[in-house]
């Protein structure tokens, strides 16, 4: 069994995370890139999101990122203009590109990763980027993008009808869903546990990913892919296999999400039986 335990931030490691995202982006982007221009606007799971939506929001978030680990006062400025409009930025953002035709979108995308790559890599260790919330570390920084790319990677799938192969990238995702627990219970308006949980997640090639203590009262055990698909709000806790000990583990995941922001509403119980 791993004891999973945060990476470090050292170049190894900060390399290791870029090749995951950059895997991730090039997974996506096999599925995107062959698709009829007409196709780009078919729905997905996403209320008033096409395909085209969904790879415009990676573009620009992954643009913005860039910003960030770049030009710390213009990020300000993003910031600054972005308050406004607090719960409308973002789509506003993705329709917005969400037009460009899809030839365009699609090599703006792949330009937009390559040089926020290239920007993570110049950022001096130790150095923290600013975003929309805390600050976040390089590794932080890429980690989130990973999980944005295979959470709206997950929506777009789901549009195409395509079953996706299950990888030890989810381990990042996991591991941000961990981490954002007590965030989770601040947008809902609830006070956190005071206690740690453990969390044993299957792996894809049969490993198992943990933590918190061993001897946790609050459980949480399923696949790894199944809870990644919860804390990314992509499957309703319905539909997927985990199991729980513990109330206050039941309750959390029923309100688990990864990704920063107002909660959302997820999928419905039995969306994609």
């Amino acid at each position: 069994m791993n004891e999973d335990r945060p990476r470090t931030t050292g170049s190894a490691d900060l390399e290791a995370l870029l090749a995951d995202f950059d895997a991730e982006c090039a997974e996506l982007d096999a599925l995107v890139a062959p698709l009829p221009e007409a196709r780009w606007a078919d729905p997905t799971p996403a209320p008033g999101w096409t395909i085209a939506h969904q790879i415009a929001h990676l573009t620009w978030t992954d643009e913005v990122a860039t910003v960030s680990a770049t030009d710390a006062a213009a990020f300000a400025e993003l910031v600054r203009a972005a308050e406004p409009k607090a719960f409308t930025f973002v789509d506003e953002a993705a329709e917005e590109a969400a037009a460009t035709p899809p030839p365009a979108l699609l090599e703006r995308w792949r330009r937009g990763r390559a040089a926020l790559t290239d920007a993570l890599r110049a950022v001096p260790a130790g150095t923290k980027l600013p975003w929309f919330g805390p600050p976040m570390s390089t590794a932080s920084m890429v980690s989130a993008r990973l999980m944005e790319t295979w959470a709206h990677g997950q929506d777009v799938a789901d549009a195409l009808g395509v079953r996706r192969t299950a990888t030890a990238r989810l381990r990042n995702i996991a591991h941000i869903g961990v981490r954002t627990r007590n965030f989770a219970y601040l947008v809902h308006g609830r006070t956190a546990p005071s206690a740690e949980f453990r969390i044993d997640l299957a792996g894809p090639g049969g490993e198992t990913w943990s933590w918190g203590p061993a001897d946790a009262a609050q459980r949480v055990s399923g696949t790894a892919l199944d809870f990644c698909l919860l804390v990314t709000q992509r499957r309703h806790r319905d539909d997927l296999t985990l199991t729980t000990v513990g109330a206050e583990a039941a309750e959390w995941l029923t309100i688990a999400q990864a990704f920063a922001g107002p909660a959302g509403s997820g999928r419905a119980a039995g969306q994609f039986a």
